[in-house]
């Protein structure tokens, strides 16, 4: 079973506007709202490629219900911990431009973390589990490190996609994925990575701290996959780049959709590739059309 984890889940309210006055009474021409969060867009993108997982973190409030309820009416398990404080909201204005409010989100007790590794201490090494995106201020910031180091004793395979100094602390509990796109796998290494040259040494540099697999994700320029053995790259279908946001979890959760489907390492790539160029040419996530209708136009090569 594939597992994600979502620390700081919101409910994302977009409110879309002909014009914004600062300042004014402004009315909305439409609104909407989806649970918001990282390890969330894995699991909804998981669950448009017909595979199954189960959603972890913190929620409560009625905040915390809507996120559940509206997981579960599109058929994923939740089995979130229960906290006393309702989960954040994050207003998007969309008008000329885009304006975003984000809230801070519950205070998460000792306690309530540990009912969370506790979920975690029953994963086996059939499981895989997904650390995406933020860690509230109440958690510590070695909470990654914390569960990581849990899975690698009971054989749970750990997929990291986060900030620098979250995804540092993991890198000697040999995880079996990272993506990065390359300016975040730039900035771990203080530099600018601008070439596919470049991408595979520091990508390497990763894989010597431990790492099973780098995912690089380079925008127009395609992404790359590092395995133990293999260096591949995935060219990235034409299309109009609509929203970026999703792109790099819907990759992560394309990829593992093909491996869970018994795939190729190629073939898992090339899924995980299509997924991520489907939802970068969407507003809002990947559909299944978007993402067969692009599968076919992938072309990976090995480097």
């Amino acid at each position: 079973m594939i597992y994600t984890v979502t620390l700081n889940p919101s409910v994302d309210y977009i409110m879309e506007l002909n014009s914004f006055q600062k300042g004014g009474l402004n009315r909305s021409s439409s609104e909407s709202a989806f649970p918001g969060g990282k390890g969330i867009n894995v699991s909804r993108v998981l669950n448009v490629l017909n595979v199954k997982s189960i959603a972890l973190g913190f929620a409560g409030g009625f905040t915390g219900e809507y996120i559940k309820q509206f997981l579960n009416k599109e058929n994923i398990i939740t089995n979130f911990v229960e906290v006393n404080e309702s989960s954040r909201i994050n207003v998007k204005v969309k008008a000329d431009d885009e304006t975003e409010i984000n809230g801070s989100g519950p205070t998460i007790c000792k306690e309530t973390i540990g009912k969370l590794l506790d979920q975690i201490s029953s994963l086996t090494e059939d499981d895989m589990i997904v650390l995406a995106g933020s860690i509230p201020g109440s958690v510590p910031k070695t909470f990654y490190q914390e569960i990581a180091d849990l899975c690698l004793r009971q054989g749970t395979r750990v997929i990291i996609d986060a900030e620098k100094n979250l995804i540092q602390p993991v890198l000697s509990l040999k995880p079996f994925l990272i993506k990065p796109n390359h300016h975040e796998l730039g900035e771990m290494f203080d530099t600018e990575i601008d070439s596919i040259e470049d991408a595979v040494h520091y990508g390497k540099k990763l894989q010597e701290y431990g790492v099973e697999n780098v995912l690089v994700s380079m925008a127009e320029k395609g992404a790359l996959l590092l395995t133990e053995d293999d260096v591949y790259y995935s060219s990235i279908p034409r299309g109009e780049l609509r929203s970026s946001v999703g792109a790099g979890d819907s990759t992560v959760a394309g990829f593992l959709a093909g491996l869970s489907r018994g795939w190729s390492i190629e073939e898992s790539f090339r899924l995980g590739t299509s997924a991520g160029s489907a939802t970068a040419y969407s507003i809002g996530l990947c559909t299944t059309e978007k993402v067969e209708s692009l599968f076919k136009d992938i072309q990976i090569t090995k480097i």
